[in-house]
């Protein structure tokens, strides 16, 4: 690296106070001209306790910058004829399906990769989840879009999850372990992992930060290994140079990707959302895990990156040859943006604009576009209004086939609901609604109970996915956990007689499947509902409850029926 260009001259004192004013702990920042890294800086703390200084070896999250990885490394499989971009998903994925039939049968991995599923983001499906990587991709089919499929461009993480599980599908290894062998190492990446729990144990790492109480405060960091083709590669400014360096058309780096493969991940497939509009950025579309947005009339180039404790941004202008990476330890800073933009202004020759005087004024909505708004904002609350049940009967574990369980329970008097290992109390608003904090976003949302026909609680419906035309998702009451239980259900088995002597047998088929037959009828199998009761399955409005005596013993049972109840006693 040679001495800092002419250009450069201020930036690092610039830099210093843009810092402080957006409250960053710690950054590190790139820039490349030509084929040569001009700077290689570090600025702040990496650990602000522990006054441990930011270098350019350090480690950060690189967060959605991981996307155009993904792209490069389905681009490799392009070239050696393995994947087609415009070939449907289910050429190289058989089982993969979604809500829309349509959009399953034709979906392409160019769909994956610039984001025209149709599908809203979803992000509450995925983070903190338990579910592994196939598991994710196979629930996508109970995700509903809220788009026409191509119409408009939509943001959409599990996409990409699902394009890096078809690169590892098709030849036959991780998706991880793919870019590692055929970017990072030919790259020279030796510091970059794909996992925080490595990140940690690299001796030159930053901690997460996120902006409390107007200081930087330590946060935890948030392992998001499963989805980890969309976001979860961790670098420094010296390993990223070299990235955009192979952007840029480095000679170092030639014969990794076609210049064909290049150009066509650098073209853009599709109009999209800007962060933020001005007469400088005037337009943006999206490629193949980049945006083209110009900037200031140049051709600019570049992904950004956040996750929980890290900001980053990934910036180039090819004809200018001008590359820049910024990797911050702040959660969702706009920062990363001011440097680059600054950056390019310097090395531009142009008059440099005050990017952090208008990005302040932006910061508050666009961290509501990004990370989520109070939901409950748009409601008419009407007061004076109790719940229609006792809390406990809202308690219980309720299941989307999509998101998974969320269980309501009940502590110290209040309810809270646990879902993706998170805990969020529920403070009532009106009638069967409660507003429902998730603090990590500072975000509330309505959650709503409803009652089936009998009258009990049986699903709850919240807002997690706040996109235009989106719906609500909707999470269905379990039965309780015995009646799935093959002791508690074969203790229910046996003759039973009705009051006119017919004689009723209730049997197991395996393990945890009651049926009920009748003398002339067919044979019905029982679905759990409740308590002791089951619904027949196939006839609506009948169900049957079976009944105990003083010591908890089943005695009988009753048929519950739209003409009449009908008790049976056990023989």
């Amino acid at each position: 690296m040679r001495q800092p260009l002419e250009e450069l001259k201020g930036f690092c004192e610039f830099a210093e106070k843009e810092m402080k004013r957006w409250k960053v702990p710690g950054a590190a920042v790139a820039v490349i001209k030509g084929d040569e890294v001009v700077m290689a800086e570090g600025f702040g703390y990496k650990d602000k306790e522990q006054k441990l200084k930011v270098n350019p070896n350090t480690m950060f999250a690189i967060g959605s910058a991981t996307k155009a990885f993904t792209t490069a490394s389905m681009a490799l499989l392009a070239d050696e004829g393995k994947m087609e971009w415009d070939q449907p998903v289910r050429e190289y994925l058989p089982e993969f399906d979604m809500h829309d039939s349509v959009a399953a049968e034709r979906l392409t991995p160019r769909d994956l990769a610039c984001h025209r599923s149709g599908l809203p983001r979803h992000d509450m499906m995925w983070y903190n989840s338990p579910f592994s990587r196939e598991e994710l991709v196979r629930r996508i089919r109970y995700l509903e879009p809220n788009q026409d499929f191509r119409s408009v461009w939509q943001y959409q993480n599990l996409m990409y999850t699902t394009a890096g599980y078809l690169v590892g599908r098709v030849v036959g290894m991780t998706w991880e372990d793919f870019v590692r062998e055929r970017l990072f190492n030919p790259l020279n990446m030796k510091s970059s992992n794909f996992s925080v729990e490595d990140m940690q144990k690299h001796p030159d790492h930053s901690l997460p930060y996120q902006e409390k109480d107007e200081s930087a405060q330590q946060i935890p960091f948030r392992n998001i290994d499963m989805i980890g083709p969309a976001g979860s590669i961790n670098s420094n400014v010296l390993d990223m140079a070299n990235w955009v360096r192979f952007q840029l058309g480095s000679g170092k780096f030639s014969g990794i990707l076609s210049a064909a493969s290049l150009n066509e991940m650098h073209t853009p497939c599709i109009p999209c959302d800007s962060l933020f509009k001005a007469k400088e950025l005037p337009v943006c579309s999206y490629g193949l895990g980049w945006f083209i947005e110009p900037y200031r009339g140049y051709h600019m180039i570049h992904h950004g990156g956040n996750i929980d404790g890290f900001s980053s941004l990934v910036a180039f202008m090819p004809y200018e040859k001008i590359g820049i990476v910024i990797l911050t330890n702040m959660n969702g800073s706009l920062l990363p943006n001011v440097l680059a933009y600054n950056l390019f202004d310097r090395m531009l020759g142009l008059e440099e604009i005050d990017w952090s005087g208008r990005l302040k004024g932006e910061t508050e909505k666009i961290k509501k576009t990004v990370f989520g708004q109070e939901r409950t904002a748009d409601l008419s609350r009407i007061e004076g209004t109790e719940p229609s049940h006792g809390l406990e009967d809202y308690t219980g574990i309720y299941e989307h086939p999509g998101y998974g369980e969320m269980k309501i329970e009940l502590a110290d008097g209040t309810l809270q609901a646990l879902f993706n290992s998170f805990v969020m109390l529920l403070t009532h608003y009106h009638y069967d609604t409660f507003e429902m904090e998730l603090k990590l976003t500072e975000t509330k949302m309505p959650v709503s109970f409803t009652a089936d026909v009998n009258g009990h609680i049986s699903r709850l419906s919240v807002p997690f996915e706040m996109a235009p035309g989106a719906k609500r998702i909707e999470f269905v009451k379990k039965p309780d956990e015995r009646l799935y239980d093959p002791e508690f259900l074969a203790s229910l088995t046996g003759k039973y007689v009705l009051e006119d002597g017919t004689e009723v047998a209730v049997s197991l088929r395996g393990e945890r499947t009651l049926s009920v037959a009748l003398p002339g009828q067919p044979v019905y199998e029982l679905l759990p509902y409740r308590e002791m009761t089951f619904q027949l399955k196939n006839l609506p409005g009948y169900s049957i409850r079976f009944e105990t005596d003083d010591s908890g013993q089943v005695n009988g049972l009753r048929f519950i029926q739209p003409n009449g109840e009908f008790p049976a006693v056990r023989k």
